[in-house]
């Protein structure tokens, strides 16, 4: 059945029940289409945004459980391998002098010089150290004039007290060319750092400075 473009004009909106069943099928197939339409952009749509986000949720959740799987298989090796780096940091600190200690150490710095002949023109300790929740570190300057063997044994020695101690900012110099013979001696600069083990009180006030520093960051 064909309907003329001056039929369709002459169709009563308000009696939709009588117009022709082409048209009636036509009407419903573009409701439909447009309820269709609708309901995919209102609905479906922003529940496929949801679906999504929560695809990534899971591919997060699944990595997050194999890297605690992986650990928790790992735990006896790793709290193993725990254990060993305490016992050799608990044997580093055995290394460590103690406060008593300390102005022996730096004598033993200085005789260690003078042993190899070495003369001294700068041999200063810092008057404050620096504190770690473990150790406190005291800075040595000095500036110390020999031959290259004598140097050369000089650092060795300091390499082989019984202590730990660090010759650090190394600087090596000849006399200028312009000045006297000094007998072929070199300058030798640096800093000597010393370590010693905190007591009991002193760590404790190390890491509550340290605590209430990391609370006032947070503020």
């Amino acid at each position: 059945m064909n309907i003329s473009l001056e039929e369709l004009k002459r169709l009563d909106p308000k009696d939709i029940a009588n117009w022709p069943a082409p048209v009636q099928l036509a009407v419903l197939c573009l409701t439909t289409l447009l309820v269709v339409v609708l309901g995919y952009f209102l609905l479906v749509s922003g529940q496929q945004d949801v679906l999504a986000q929560g695809r990534a949720r899971e591919a997060d959740l699944k990595q997050a459980y194999l890297d605690k799987k992986s650990k928790a298989i790992n735990l006896e090796a790793y709290r193993q391998q725990l254990a060993e780096i305490q016992e050799s940091f608990g044997a580093l600190l055995k290394q460590l002098p103690s406060k008593a200690e300390m102005e022996t150490l730096i004598t033993e710095i200085n005789q260690s010089g003078v042993g190899r002949g070495l003369q001294f023109d700068l041999f200063k300790p810092t008057p404050s150290e620096v504190k770690t929740t473990e150790f406190a570190e005291r800075p040595i300057d000095l500036k110390i004039n020999g031959n290259y063997h004598d140097l050369a044994a000089f650092a060795s020695d300091i390499a082989q007290l019984s202590r730990i101690v660090t010759l650090t900012n190394i600087q090596v110099s000849m006399p200028p060319p312009n000045s006297a013979d000094n007998g072929g001696l070199l300058t030798m600069q640096a800093v000597a750092r010393t370590y010693r083990a905190l007591d009991g009180e002193e760590a404790v006030e190390v890491r509550k400075a340290e605590a209430d520093a990391k609370a006032k960051n947070k503020k």
